[in-house]
């Protein structure tokens, strides 16, 4: 995995008098496109990725929608906005319940001015939301094997932050806020603080709301895992909210995510295809991508169980993830999400997940292995065709030395038999 960059927002000197304004980190690390050419930044459009990604390869889902496809659940995006124009967004995307929170007059750090995008939050210049609406509700497309984990769910898309570090707590709080105004079943937020600081009551209290409305709120666990340091973030660590560590292809916690007791659950986050905009995908790595991976499960959940409370939608989902120990641990909470088993051992809600033996760690489906010359199977062939062969090779050349033996012998013969006539 190739990390280039960190997609992070300005970072203003902070203080404890200074939460209320406190910024937010985009959870999501750029990488190599998907379908690039050559490597490089991940760019927009991009071109359609055709085969189908490990993050879905690992999922049943046929079995999977025959549970539910997240029809009539609404899902508040809370990010850098959507792009519509991409075909597979279209028209999973609700433009009417949409809104842009950003301020009017966007400047860069060199106070030039930025485009501010269209009020209903369909814009979207990072790619940021719109890779996020796609993991949890892109609908099926010719020529592509990526499609969304709901794609029958609605997106709510709230513009509230971008790459010049516009977003706030109180522009957080205003678009929770927002998001339960407009009925959204489930809220997806992939930023954190990138320190440890709480921010402003305000955000709490909006995410407290959101909560009693029984939404279900995700929030990404942060990036900052490669120093091994425990730290809160928020949302993340707010009670109530399930937070989602990145784990890789292997099941295990991806070395960037971040660690701690708060967190709750972790879903794929290593090499994400997702949608871009304009059109295309490309591939990208953080709890970004991990956290509404986890949002689209719950919608599913939600579509399936209509009545049930955000609480057990919440315990469902760590009740039947794969973990290796019996209980919660501070890289993966209580495992790696399940997508089928959340869908499927569901006779009977339960408020919170119960620590039991006997769950084992699946092992993740890796694709294909590429062979660039002969398979395992060619070899053998090959190499029992050369004893083959070489045994036939060898016997011949043993009965042709004989029968040259026998001829020299019987020429021999002859001359001394000649010899003793004269």
């Amino acid at each position: 995995m190739t990390l280039i960059h960190r997609l992070s927002l300005v970072r203003r000197p902070l203080a404890a008098a200074a939460a209320a304004a406190l910024t937010f980190t985009l959870a999501g690390l750029s990488a190599t496109p998907a379908a690039a050419d050559t490597p490089g930044q991940c760019t927009f459009p991009g071109k359609p990725y055709e085969g189908r990604p490990w993050a879905l390869q690992r999922v049943l889902l046929d079995e999977l929608w025959e549970q539910s496809t997240g029809k009539g659940v609404r899902v508040a995006v809370i990010d850098t906005g959507v792009d519509v124009r991409h075909p597979q967004l279209r028209d999973a995307v609700d433009t009417g319940s949409g809104r842009n929170l950003l301020p009017k007059d966007l400047e860069d750090e060199n106070g030039n001015a930025l485009e501010r995008g269209k009020e209903n939050g369909t814009t979207d210049t990072v790619g940021h939301g719109t890779k996020v609406a796609g993991i949890i509700a892109a609908r099926p497309a010719k020529g592509t094997g990526f499609v969304g984990l709901a794609p029958d769910a609605t997106i709510i898309p709230i513009q509230q932050n971008d790459a010049e570090g516009h977003g706030t707590a109180a522009t957080l709080a205003a678009a929770v806020a927002h998001a339960v105004a407009e009925k959204a079943d489930v809220i997806n937020i992939s930023q954190d603080t990138a320190d440890a600081v709480e921010p402003d009551p305000a955000l709490k209290q909006a995410i407290d709301a959101a909560l009693a409305r029984d939404i279900v709120v995700v929030a990404s666990a942060g990036n900052d895992g490669l120093g091994g340091d425990d730290k809160k973030t928020y949302p993340a660590s707010y009670p109530g909210v399930l937070a989602v560590a990145s784990s890789d292809r292997n099941n295990e916690r991806a070395a960037f995510s971040q660690s701690g007791d708060f967190v709750g659950i972790a879903a794929p986050g290593v090499d994400m295809v997702s949608t871009v905009p304009g059109g295309g995908h490309c591939v990208d790595n953080g709890t970004s991508f991990s956290a509404p991976y986890v949002a689209a499960i719950a919608a599913l959940v939600k579509g399936k169980h209509p009545d049930w409370e955000q609480e057990e939608i919440t315990a469902q989902l760590q009740q039947t993830a794969e973990r290796s120990v019996a209980g919660r641990d501070r890289l993966v909470g209580w495992g790696v999400v399940d997508p089928v088993r959340a869908l499927t051992e569901d006779d009977a809600p339960v408020r919170e997940p119960r620590a039991r033996e006997g769950l084992t760690k699946a092992e993740a489906p890796t694709p294909a292995e590429l062979h660039l010359g002969e398979t395992p199977e060619e070899r053998n062939v090959r190499l029992a065709t050369y004893v083959l062969v070489g045994g036939g090779v060898l016997v011949a050349s043993i009965s042709g030395g004989a029968v040259a033996l026998r001829d020299w012998r019987r020429r021999t013969g002859s001359r001394a038999a000649a010899g003793a006539e004269d």
